[in-house]
């Protein structure tokens, strides 16, 4: 994230005064704390929010001088997030796996990929429904000056949504073998 987006986070204008950040903040995270705000996204706002009002308020002074003060700053914040990365894996890592499977950071890999497999497969649909709906209704609604589509290309499409779809049930195959590993385990 570059200075800019972390005031446009806060609705501020580049190089806002401190009172300014702070004013900003209290605003932004009343609005999105997740106790008030009930909305999905509010609890990855607040989180934005308060990243970057830490950022500005550290570093605040020192970004407005000079664009090599700006380099330091954001090459000293980019350490500061990757010891706190690496602290949370030790943390992790020093806890049963039976427990960090259980963290919100663990499931969340998982959804991703339940949610990439289930969405591939609806694509792979999709493509041949449209494929095969759209060849259909060619053929009785031609279009004048335009010859009939072609069968080739229905066949290619075909394939391409199979080959999509094949893939996508390997995937979820795989997935639920492994997800059904995890809970027996446990």
């Amino acid at each position: 994230m570059t200075i800019n987006d972390y005031y446009s986070i806060l609705g501020l204008q580049h190089g806002s005064s401190v009172d300014e950040i702070k004013k900003a903040y209290r605003k932004k995270a009343r609005e999105f704390h997740p106790d008030i705000n009930p909305s999905s996204s509010a609890k990855d706002m607040f989180i934005l929010i308060t990243e970057a009002y830490e950022f500005l308020l550290t570093y605040s002074d020192r970004v407005s001088r000079d664009d090599e003060a700006y380099n330091r700053a954001m090459e000293d914040w980019r350490k500061y997030r990757q010891a706190r990365s690496q602290h949370r894996a030790k943390v992790y890592a020093q806890t049963s796996y039976v427990r960090f499977k259980n963290t919100k950071f663990y499931k969340q890999s998982r959804i991703f990929d339940g949610t990439t497999i289930v969405f591939s497969m609806i694509v792979s649909i999709m493509v041949l429904l449209v494929s095969i709906l759209g060849y259909f209704y060619r053929i009785h609604h031609p279009i004048p000056g335009l010859e009939n589509p072609s069968i080739w290309m229905l066949v290619t499409f075909i394939l391409f949504g199979m080959l999509l779809f094949i893939i996508s049930f390997i995937h979820l195959k795989a997935y639920t073998e492994t997800s059904k590993k995890h809970r027996t385990r446990s």
